[in-house]
């Protein structure tokens, strides 16, 4: 399925302000001795600014100034809102306190965290600080992930898991040759949802045998693999696949 995407175009238009004071060229107060009663008219250029698109004054970012809060406060937020370590220098930037001021505050959070037992942690990781999960809380976190998963399966997952159905127990590379493609990465989600699961291990090539999970069966809304629809009528006859030969062939 395709989205189409609607774009909407802004033009910025400019205006040249209008320039003030300008002498029309006439004096009111005539020189009575020449009689002509007009002054010369200046023909030097005007320095005015003209303003391009988007280069008014009030186009410019405006950047917020630091609010008056407390420094474990701003660190908190900042540090909820970030998909990475934060840097000390980066923090201490944000916030508006000297770096040594930040890296203490940062200290004291780690420890009162901990202290207090909290599902999560402050840690200094990778050259900087961020908010992790704790590790005893890691299984908790995995049925919240995996019974979140909503997401409808991609057509490459159906079919890999199809012929685990029908063939199982078998083997990734049995799947992969019958799918004519690698499967590791599919074979993987499959495992992480619970679809299937190991079921041994090959007696002649040692390799990890695959087959469904009760999750599968619940899912299909099946009470055993027996009430799996039968494939005979969904393969093509054999005067469709010697039409299909021969056409390759020809």
């Amino acid at each position: 399925m395709t989205d189409n995407d609607a774009v909407d175009a802004v033009a910025a238009t400019s205006a040249i302000a209008p320039v003030d004071g300008v002498d029309d060229g006439l004096d009111d107060q005539s020189d009575s001795s020449t009689g002509d009663g007009v002054d010369e008219v200046s023909t030097e250029p005007i320095d005015e600014p003209i303003h391009e698109p988007g280069d008014r004054a009030g186009d410019q970012a405006v950047v917020p100034e630091v609010p008056d809060l407390p420094l474990p406060m701003m660190l908190e937020a900042l540090l909820l809102v970030a998909d990475e370590p934060v840097t000390e220098l980066l923090l201490a930037e944000l916030t508006g306190y000297p770096q040594q001021e930040a890296v203490a505050a940062l200290e004291a959070l780690a420890l009162d965290y901990q202290a207090q037992g909290r599902g999560f942690e402050l840690r200094q990781v990778a050259g900087g600080w961020r908010i992790y999960t704790r590790a005893e809380c890691a299984g908790l976190v995995e049925r919240f992930v995996l019974r979140g998963q909503t997401a409808r399966m991609t057509q490459a997952a159906l079919e890999t898991l199809a012929v685990v159905a029908y063939r199982q127990p078998v083997t990734r590379g049995r799947v992969a040759a019958v799918r004519g493609v690698n499967v590791d990465g599919v074979m993987r989600t499959l495992l992480s949802r619970g679809l299937i699961a190991e079921r041994g291990s090959d007696p002649e090539s040692s390799a990890t045998l695959y087959g469904t999970t009760e999750l599968f069966l619940e899912r299909l809304g099946l009470r055993d693999l027996e009430e799996l629809p039968p494939l005979a009528p969904l393969l093509p006859d054999l005067e469709t696949l010697e039409y299909d030969q021969d056409s390759i062939s020809t």
